[in-house]
């Protein structure tokens, strides 16, 4: 039997609409799953939290379309890939869902972790200013969930999805979870007069940027970190657990942020 494989990869800069049912799938991955559809059996879809996702076709049995569907997903992705759909049957468990950005590191272990900004590592300690002109480190946020948001009033993306990031963050201020914009390539101040401008409530951190010509931003304890290190485009959102280790990551705008309250609050408990 001939082996055919379509791998569509997240994310994307591109705000569409996920198809019904299939969670985090952008419009390539909306595409991509269309075309699974069609496809000739035996075949295999996963995907994964933030929406990487891999599909195979007319593999020579049900079980090596599964098997290879995930391998490829896994190869795109530090998140767990699950299955969604295998042949004309979702097999999809949405409960377990919520809870893929699991297990969580205590505190011990998230010590000993390596510092960097893949999934499972210390996120780097930044050093930023709060509205009132206190300096802080980005260790003093720890002790609940933190969603921790690079973006800039320059970037037509980043002001596409601030409305979404907001909806959930009023909606989820009952919990263990703290929002935090950052501002890349850009003053303090510009970013701040578009978020009073367009009731964006979410608090500012300000990275030290000045302007466009800014590209690193200040680390606790002396150092530079290039922005570009941090996300090869913007917006960009890293969710840290309680004890500063990244949980999950995404380069680009997410279309519904609402889809991210379940997993937020599995962290969070």
């Amino acid at each position: 039997m001939l082996l055919r494989l379509l791998l569509l990869l997240c994310p994307s800069l591109a705000l569409a609409a996920p198809p019904a049912g299939v969670p985090h799938l952008d419009s390539r991955g909306q595409a991509a799953y269309q075309n699974f559809l069609s496809a000739a059996a035996p075949r295999a879809f996963a995907l994964a939290p933030g929406g990487a996702h891999a599909w195979v076709a007319e593999a020579v049995s049900e079980e090596a379309a599964e098997t290879q569907a995930l391998a490829n997903c896994r190869r795109h992705s530090e998140q767990t890939c699950v299955l969604f759909a295998v042949n004309g049957q979702q097999v999809f468990d949405g409960k377990r869902w919520a809870t893929l950005w699991g297990p969580y590191s205590d505190a011990a272990a998230s010590a000993r972790a390596p510092v960097g900004m893949k999934r499972g590592m210390r996120f780097p300690d930044l050093a930023l200013t709060d509205a009132g002109g206190r300096e802080l480190r980005l260790g003093d946020l720890q002790g609940r969930v933190l969603v921790l948001h690079f973006w800039g009033s320059w970037c037509p993306h980043c002001r596409a999805e601030m409305p979404g990031l907001q909806r959930l963050s009023r909606h989820l201020r009952r919990e263990k979870v703290v929002f935090a914009l950052v501002q890349v390539r850009e003053d303090a101040a510009s970013a701040r007069n578009w978020l009073k401008r367009n009731r964006i409530s979410m608090p500012l951190y300000d990275s030290g940027a000045r302007g466009a010509s800014d590209a690193a931003l200040p680390l606790a304890g002396g150092g530079m970190l290039a922005d570009r290190e941090i996300a090869r485009a913007f917006p960009a959102t890293y969710v840290l657990g309680r004890n500063g280790v990244v949980l999950f990551s995404h380069t680009g705008a997410i279309s519904d942020w609402s889809q991210y309250a379940a997993f937020l609050r599995h962290a969070a408990r």
